[in-house]
């Protein structure tokens, strides 16, 4: 029996206020999308495998759940929902007119250890831009994101702001071998100084990690930065951070040029938010123009996903009130009175009231008693 009552591994229950929360929250993030100009889509829950590992060589299967179909194809349950998004595109909406603003809110799944902000399921919100490639395009979506933070009640917030391609641009600049292009770019995806410090490479290198903090960073970085590759990454960030200062979210930047995410994914800037006392993102996303070419369709894309579970956290953690108690009428009566209370019910629902009635006549005090027991904000006694 205990088995029966347990939830598989990195998976969990909403209870109802819980699951009150979760719901306030998404409504608030979907309309503003909505507010943008983003359009829903919904993807099936599971697609084929090639089409989950097709992009850019993302090292993903060993995280995915896998199964066949009864023609003996392999399945596996999505593990994000960008590249879902990018077969629908170059399959569907192909002929579509761009730029293609889509959005989603959706449940993921991703094998891996189960630890605070890490589930196996988890949920996910988010927006895809395709068809341009332009710094005003990956201003939105950051913008976008800080403003959704923000719709969720979090204050106490930063976005961390990178480009990968600043870091190509060095190890292009120094002409590495591919076998250490590949040691460099773990070393800083990982955060590893020690090992990035223990290679034979260029002090210009070394010094990635370490560009981090506020605008006079990027101009620390244009003392190493010898090549157009670089100084174009560089560029890029100066024009992102004057338009999200425009959309008034400037105060919420810090940069990272060690901040590469999946350097064979990214093509451009990429970024994470952070909350104060929250040791995990809250939100990441970047530009990936070379996705869409998997898929037979050359698109410049970028985009973002939030984790709902971690904004949910992160307000807890910061005390943010809930507020997703829905204030409910409790409508009671003697017996007899069961015609009138189904229609005082449906009289106050059309007010919009949210209204619970009792299923069985009972006396004012049993009524009065389950009222506070349900936590309703007010009575309907019918006598």
């Amino acid at each position: 029996m205990t088995k029966l009552l347990e939830t598989p591994y990195g998976t969990q229950d909403f209870l109802p206020e819980e699951a009150a929360a979760k719901r306030i929250i998404e409504q608030k993030i979907f309309g503003l999308f909505a507010s943008f100009g983003y359009e829903e889509v919904i993807t099936p829950t599971m697609e084929y495998l090639e089409t989950l590992t097709t992009s850019s060589g993302r090292e993903i299967e060993s995280h995915l759940f896998k199964m066949f179909d009864r023609n003996n194809r392999t399945l596996a349950l999505r593990h994000e929902m960008t590249t879902p998004i990018a077969r629908l595109t170059a399959g569907r909406l192909k002929n579509s007119s761009l730029p293609l603003k889509l959005s989603y809110n959706t449940n993921v799944f991703r094998f891996r250890k189960n630890q605070p902000g890490r589930q196996c399921e988890f949920y996910q919100a988010g927006v895809e831009l395709l068809g341009i490639s332009n710094a005003f395009a990956d201003a939105e979506v950051i913008g976008l994101a800080a403003q959704a933070l923000k719709f969720s009640g979090l204050e106490n917030f930063k976005i961390c702001l990178g480009q990968v391609e600043f870091a190509g641009g060095l190890m292009e600049q120094n002409n590495l071998s591919p076998a250490l292009q590949t040691e460099i770019k773990s070393a800083i995806e990982h955060h590893d100084i020690v090992a990035l410090e223990n290679l034979p490479v260029d002090d210009s290198l070394k010094k990635i990690p370490k560009l981090q903090g506020g605008r006079e960073i990027l101009s620390a970085a244009e003392s190493i930065a010898k090549n157009d590759r670089s100084k174009k990454a560089l560029d890029n960030l100066k024009e992102i951070y004057r338009l999200l200062e425009i959309y008034g979210v400037a105060d919420k930047i810090t940069f990272d040029l060690g901040l590469i995410r999946d350097f064979e994914y990214y093509t451009g800037m990429v970024f994470e938010a952070y909350a104060a006392g929250v040791g995990y993102s809250l939100a990441g996303g970047g530009r990936y123009d070379n996705m869409l070419k998997d898929f037979g369709m050359d698109c410049p894309a970028t985009g973002f996903a939030l984790g709902i579970e971690r904004i949910l956290s992160a307000r807890k953690i910061q005390g943010v009130k809930e507020n997703s108690q829905a204030e409910k009428i409790y409508l009671g009566y003697a017996a007899g009175k069961e015609e009138s209370a189904i229609k005082k019910a449906a009289e106050l629902r059309t007010e919009g009231k949210i209204v619970e009635v009792s299923l069985m006549p009972q006396s004012k005090v049993d009524s009065e008693k389950i009222c506070a027991e349900k936590n309703c904000k007010e009575l309907v006694y019918l006598e």
